[in-house]
């Protein structure tokens, strides 16, 4: 089993940012990719940003391309999400998610997921 914790959630003015961190525990040598998704409400849980977690290939969906930034720590087992020039749009529920399998890193099958952390942009 892996454990996922989010933490950096808050409320921000437009254009500001904002890190999350995701802090994995447990059989975390048996992730392959760990993702960002985000859920707004009343509409359905999206992809944000996934890498690779040995280090590597990232992706990123087309409407935060050039403002977030996904990254990790294998040191201290933990991935982050840096989120610049933030936009009331963004403003979700934001969930980290490990997968075992490689797979197509869009599609929310992943593993295990955290318990979210509530992004809120003002305008």
């Amino acid at each position: 089993q892996v454990r996922l914790v989010e933490s950096g959630g808050g409320l921000v003015q437009a254009g500001g940012s904002l890190r999350l961190s995701c802090a994995a525990s447990g059989r975390t040598f048996s992730i392959s990719v760990m993702g960002w998704f985000r859920q707004a409400p009343g509409k359905e849980r999206e992809f944000v940003a996934a890498m690779l977690w040995s280090g590597g290939s990232i992706d990123y969906v087309d409407s935060v391309k050039g403002r977030f930034t996904i990254s990790r720590d294998n040191a201290k087992n933990t991935v982050y999400l840096q989120m610049n020039s933030l936009k009331p749009e963004d403003t979700a529920v934001y969930y980290c998610a490990a997968r075992q399998s490689y797979g197509s890193w869009r599609y929310s099958d992943y593993d295990y997921w955290g318990q979210g952390t509530q992004v809120t942009v003002s305008s």
